[in-house]
């Protein structure tokens, strides 16, 4: 185990060199925090208290911080590939700018929904413990968010072959590991809140408000809250989230589906419908890219096992073949300059012949 972590270590530190100054800082402010812990407990200060996020206290800072503080040292490794792993796909997609915000939109968000619902929880249970003991810190919350904008993105990519396993649901698989985790006590409540909390926060924000060349949100039919779910359920939940998708319109909280039409070009007419966002034509061009690549490579297959008649030429002995008499070579340079005046009596007939009327 030792001597693979070097190997590791040297991986890692070359794939930080290649990203940008955000995941830098990022990375920077988790390992930073996570040695300062041992010193003071990070945790209490800039970690999210329900009781303490919330009036007359206002500890409005831990919604900014929480996130990067760790207590564990898997815990960082987890935040660290987590961070690196946006670094790596989205932001080449999206821009160092726009991954920062989406940072702070989904972490920010998972402070405020979980902070509200523990304090839901309390308000049912009068159980002061929900409001000052849980401590809602760690990436688990982002780690969902990047997930699901993988499964936007490259949602058919395969991510284990034995059992086939695809990226478009692994963000619903590892939520409901971490269920059956809690229901068997070996995770606390604040992981479970926390990764649920960063999914439907990210697919908010990239559904709806997420700011591209073609607008705002993502549209397409692949993207919709049902595809999270296994087609079995998809009618009955796609139901539910069109009704409250319907509700939210009307409070204007989220906007309505509207289809574009573009009759710009004089020859022809362009349409833009909600499956041709940006994001759906660059998961598009990758699946492409994975198929022309193994087809080429089934063509190197083929082309590096030789064929048994070159075997066999090769292989068998090599026989000098006589010189060509001159009379027989006299009569191919007789034929080659027969062809060559037929070709040029052919083509003096095509100029010479009267044009059609």
């Amino acid at each position: 185990m030792n001597r693979y972590l070097p190997v590791a270590r040297q991986h890692f530190l070359a794939v930080l060199a290649s990203t940008s100054v955000v995941v830098k800082s990022i990375c920077a402010a988790v390992i930073l925090l996570y040695l300062l812990s041992f010193a003071v407990d990070t945790v209490f200060g800039l970690g999210v208290t329900p009781g303490y996020l919330f009036p007359p206290n206002f500890w409005i800072w831990t919604l900014a911080t929480h996130s990067v503080v760790e207590k564990h040292v898997w815990d960082v490794g987890v935040s660290l590939a987590t961070v690196v792993l946006a670094g790596r796909l989205l932001e080449p997609l999206w821009g160092a700018l726009e991954l920062l915000i989406f940072f702070a939109v989904v972490n920010i968000s998972v402070g405020l929904l979980g902070a509200f619902a523990y304090f839901l929880t309390y308000v049912g249970s009068f159980n002061l413990l929900y409001l000052f003991t849980v401590r809602i810190h760690g990436m688990l919350g982002f780690l969902g968010g990047v997930l699901v904008a993988l499964k936007q993105t490259m949602g058919d990519s395969t991510v284990l072959k034995v059992p086939q396993v695809r990226m478009k649901v692994v963000p619903m698989l590892l939520l409901l590991i971490l269920a059956v985790l809690r229901l068997t006590t070996l995770i606390e409540s604040n992981l479970l809140a926390s990764y649920g909390f960063g999914v439907l926060s990210s697919w908010i924000y990239l559904r709806f408000y997420q700011r591209h060349s073609r607008g705002r949100g993502d549209m397409s039919d692949h993207f919709a809250f049902a595809t999270f779910f296994p087609e079995i359920l998809q009618p009955v939940i796609g139901l539910v989230a069109n009704l409250v998708h319907g509700i939210l319109v009307k409070v204007k909280v989220c906007r309505k589906t509207v289809k574009r039409y573009d009759v710009g070009a004089p020859s022809s007419i362009t349409i833009s419908l909600p499956g041709t966002d940006p994001q759906d034509a660059e998961r598009r061009r990758q699946l492409a890219l994975k198929a022309l690549n193994e087809r080429l490579k089934r063509v190197e297959d083929q082309s590096a096992w030789p064929s048994m008649e070159d075997d066999e030429d090769e292989g068998g002995p090599k026989v000098d073949s006589p010189l060509l008499p001159e009379k027989s070579q006299s009569s191919r340079d007789a034929n080659a300059a027969g062809k060559g005046a037929s070709q040029e009596s052919s083509l003096i007939t095509f100029e010479d012949a009267p044009p059609q009327l």
